[in-house]
C-alpha cells in the first residue's frame, strides 16, 4: 500500500467516527502529514460543527509546519458558506501546498468548485484515491444528492418456513422471530439511520416504540403510514418522545409538538410521494421495518439500496408471507442461531 492509500485509509477510519451525528452533512476524515509523519487529524463534528479539515488543522500544534504539509481528505473540501466557513479558505490561509482528495463532492454547492479554488490558489491537488471506499463511506450522502432521495434499507425477520408473522396474535406486541442479539443489532442500526418507516398494520398490531432502547444512540425520526388515521392515539408513536411524521390522507384533528402530519394521495403511487417529503426534510437514510405490504411496495418499485433479512429458527406453519428475498450481491452472517443476509441493490 503506497502512502496516499495508507493515509486515505486512515481518513476513512476517522470518518466513521462522525456518523450519524454529522448528517445531513457527510462525515469526512482528514489527515495532515509532514515527512511521512502525521501531525494532525480530525473528522466531521456533529451537524453545525467544524468540518474534518478544520479539526485536523486545529490539531496541529506547530502551524509553521503546515507550509510544507500534505492534507489528505476523504471528500472534496467545501468552497461555500454553510453552517461554517469554507474549508478551502482555511487551507489556503495556512498555505498547505499539497491536498489529496479521495472523491469529488456531488453536492451541487461544491461539485468540483473546491478543487478549482484550491488549484487557482496554487495548491497542488490530487483527486481519486480509494475512490470506491470513499463513496461507500458516505453512500447515504451521495445517494441523497445524486438520486434526490434517502438511502433506503429494507429490514425484516422471517421464520424458517418463510413467514414474517403469525396470522393470529394473542397480544398487541411483536412476536419475536430472532434471538436477543439480533434484536439488539437492529437497535444499533436504528441509531445509524436518520429515520425509520413502518406501515399502518405494523403500528396497530405491534404498537412499536421504534426507538434505540437496546443501544446507546439517538432515536431515528419515526415515519408511519396511516391513510385513514386508524392508529389509536394511545399508541407509542404518539408519545411525543421522538420526532414523528405521519403520512395520512384525511384532515388532521389534532397536533402535537413532536408529531407532524403530511398529506399524500394514497390513490396514486405512494413511494415517490413519500420520498419527495423525506427529501424536503433532508432525511438522507431510512430503515424500513415493515410490514410486508410496505416492503413489497418498495421492492416492486425497485427503489431500495440494501435489504437486511434475518432468518430465525422458529416455524409458524402458516401466517403472513414474508417478502421474497431480492436478488443482488449477498453477504451471509451467523448471529447465534439466526442467519442474516445483507443484499446490496448495486453492482
Amino acid at each position: 500500500m503506497n502512502s496516499p492509500e495508507k493515509y486515505m485509509k486512515r481518513c476513512l477510519e476517522l470518518a466513521r467516527n462522525g456518523l450519524p451525528a454529522s448528517m445531513p452533512n457527510p462525515s469526512v476524515g482528514a489527515v495532515i502529514v509532514v515527512d511521512d509523519c502525521i501531525i494532525g487529524e480530525g473528522y466531521t463534528a456533529p451537524y453545525g460543527g467544524s468540518h474534518a479539515e478544520v479539526n485536523a488543522i486545529n490539531a496541529v500544534k506547530d502551524k509553521t509546519l503546515l507550509e510544507k504539509a500534505t492534507l489528505y481528505v476523504s471528500l472534496e473540501p467545501c468552497s461555500h458558506f454553510g453552517k461554517t466557513p469554507p474549508c478551502c479558505d482555511l487551507i489556503i490561509q495556512y498555505k498547505i501546498p499539497n491536498v489529496v482528495v479521495g472523491i469529488l463532492d456531488t453536492n451541487i454547492k461544491v461539485a468540483g468548485k473546491g478543487i478549482q479554488k484550491l488549484r487557482e490558489s496554487g495548491t497542488r491537488v490530487t483527486v481519486g484515491v480509494l475512490e470506491a471506499d470513499c463513496y461507500e463511506s458516505n453512500k447515504r450522502f451521495f445517494t441523497f444528492h445524486e438520486k434526490k432521495r434517502p438511502y433506503i434499507i429494507l429490514k425484516w425477520a422471517q421464520s424458517q418456513d418463510g413467514f414474517i408473522a403469525p396470522l393470529v396474535k394473542d397480544e398487541i406486541k411483536p412476536v419475536w422471530i430472532t434471538n436477543p442479539i439480533s434484536r439488539q443489532l437492529v437497535h444499533k442500526w436504528r441509531s445509524e439511520e436518520q429515520a425509520i418507516l413502518v406501515g399502518t398494520q405494523t403500528a396497530i398490531d405491534d404498537n412499536p416504540k421504534l426507538n434505540t432502547r437496546d443501544w446507546s444512540g439517538k432515536n431515528p425520526i419515526r415515519l408511519v403510514l396511516d391513510q385513514h388515521n386508524r392508529i389509536p392515539k394511545s399508541s407509542h408513536i404518539f408519545d411525543n418522545q421522538t420526532q414523528t411524521i405521519i403520512f395520512t390522507k384525511q384532515e388532521i384533528l389534532f397536533n402535537q409538538e413532536n408529531t407532524i402530519f403530511e398529506t399524500i394521495d394514497f390513490e396514486q403511487n405512494t413511494v415517490p410521494q413519500i420520498l419527495e417529503v423525506l427529501y424536503q426534510y433532508q432525511i438522507q437514510s431510512v430503515l424500513i421495518e415493515g410490514g410486508t405490504q410496505l416492503l413489497n411496495t418498495f421492492l416492486a418499485a425497485n427503489i431500495w439500496d440494501e435489504a437486511r433479512v434475518f432468518i430465525g429458527k422458529k416455524e409458524f406453519k402458516t401466517g403472513i408471507k414474508a417478502p421474497e428475498v431480492p436478488k443482488g450481491n449477498t453477504q451471509k452472517h451467523t448471529i447465534l442461531d439466526d442467519e442474516l443476509q445483507i443484499i446490496s441493490n448495486h453492482d
